[in-house]
């Protein structure tokens, strides 16, 4: 690129997978002087802010806050429920799930994954075939993951719940939403998940640092029965608070809270329902463009089938290692960040767009025009239209 001119003056255009775009509205409501942690409207807050959080994961449950990110979370999760020696089962579509099996053997558990690949949602049959061969129930916990930030893999949460139902086996059912939260459709209670995991710099719109552990009475009555639980990672304190310290064990994440309260009434002034259109209208928009895009044989979307797609994240595969390039090319010369193919063995021939909480129609756009823009500046084949394609998707309504 050293010697071709540069367009990427101006503001730039985070697309990546997440963190996604913070709101103005958010870094303002952050941008203020510490508060008092002892009494006054921080401490005040935190009953509505907890209420309308759980309003997100669709539950009436208990929460509990960690700063942390996601891999915070997710041991703050297994180490209520999972103690050493006992044993979990993770059907795997991606590197997030099987990061939260390695987890789980950190803490001591031991871990059944079944492996689906890198582009493939979960198979029932085969979580059907692990679960029945589990005659004595030693398996505590199946680790779900929603969606899988690394292949845009989205399984089925429902599906999983009735199958564990069906055959009476009273393994908890764990889900990591932090993809997914605030982005696709999810319920907690409605689904019969027993512990959500999530946090909050994607759909929740707030920059890193702060993690979510939702869980239902099935979650607490394990967690009662657990011989030890860290002091720190004990979600009871931080659910049911005493006194405010006890949220955080500790000081809390203070300028955070501040940035989640107003993304949180961002969410619910819009609405839930129409959050979750927004985002299927987008990635909708956004797969026209790509199928198009690849009729010319170069590029792939990773999921085939629209219908185990995330409405958050799309990854893409391209050929003779061109997705490396094509990111290059989209950041210096147009001010566009791409996220890389995490996890992903042909690392440089992926990519993946991110379309996650913060995002409209003309954002959209203009990640797409700039893919568009890259994929020409290589000389990368395409299908035409792709654009006007994903005009027409977003100009009516459905």
């Amino acid at each position: 690129m050293t010697n071709q001119s540069s367009f990427a003056q101006g503001r730039e255009y985070l697309a990546i997978p997440g963190p996604s775009v913070m709101p103005d509205a958010v870094l303002q409501a952050m941008h203020r002087p510490s508060p008092n942690i002892y009494e006054g409207e921080l401490i005040e807050m935190m009953p509505a802010l907890t209420r309308d959080l759980k309003r997100v994961a669709r539950t009436r449950h208990d929460v509990a806050i960690y700063i942390s990110n996601g891999h915070g979370t997710w041991e703050a999760a297994l180490s209520n429920v999972i103690a050493p020696g006992e044993r979990v089962l993770a059907p795997a579509s991606g590197m997030f799930a099987r990061g939260w099996a390695e987890m789980a053997r950190g803490i001591g558990a031991t871990v059944d994954v079944i492996d689906f690949g890198m582009s493939s949602p979960w198979d029932m049959d085969r979580i059907a075939e692990a679960l029945t061969a589990d005659k004595n129930h030693e398996i505590k916990a199946v680790l779900a993951v929603h969606v899988d930030t690394s292949t845009s893999v989205r399984n089925n949460i429902p599906a999983l719940r009735n199958l564990l139902d069906e055959l009476g086996h009273p393994a908890l059912l764990m889900a990591d939403c932090i993809a997914s939260l605030g982005c696709d459709r999810f319920e907690m209670d409605d689904w019969g998940v027993d512990v959500t995991v999530s946090a909050c710099q994607k759909g929740l719109m707030t920059p890193a640092g702060v993690g979510f552990v939702f869980f239902n009475d099935k979650a607490q009555a394990k967690r009662a029965k657990m011989p030890r639980v860290s002091q720190y990672w004990d979600w009871q304190p931080r659910a049911n608070p005493d006194v405010f310290y006890q949220y955080f064990n500790g000081t809390a994440p203070t300028h955070h809270l501040y940035g989640l309260r107003t993304a949180l009434d961002m969410i619910h002034a819009e609405g839930l329902d129409k959050v979750w259109t927004r985002h299927e209208r987008l990635a909708q928009a956004i797969w026209t463009a790509c199928e198009i895009w690849a009729q010319d044989g170069a590029l792939h979307l990773n999921v085939t089938d629209r219908g185990h797609r995330s409405h958050a994240v799309t990854s893409l595969r391209l050929t003779d290692g061109q997705g490396t390039p094509l990111r290059q090319f989209a950041q210096s010369r147009l001010g566009l960040t791409l996220g890389i193919g995490l996890g992903m063995e042909d690392w440089d021939g992926c990519f993946r767009l991110g379309h996650m909480g913060h995002v409209n129609g003309q954002m959209v756009m203009a990640m797409l025009g700039g893919v568009e823009t890259a994929l020409a500046g290589l000389n990368i084949p395409r299908g035409t239209g792709a654009l006007e394609a994903a005009a027409a998707i977003l100009a009516h309504d459905p």
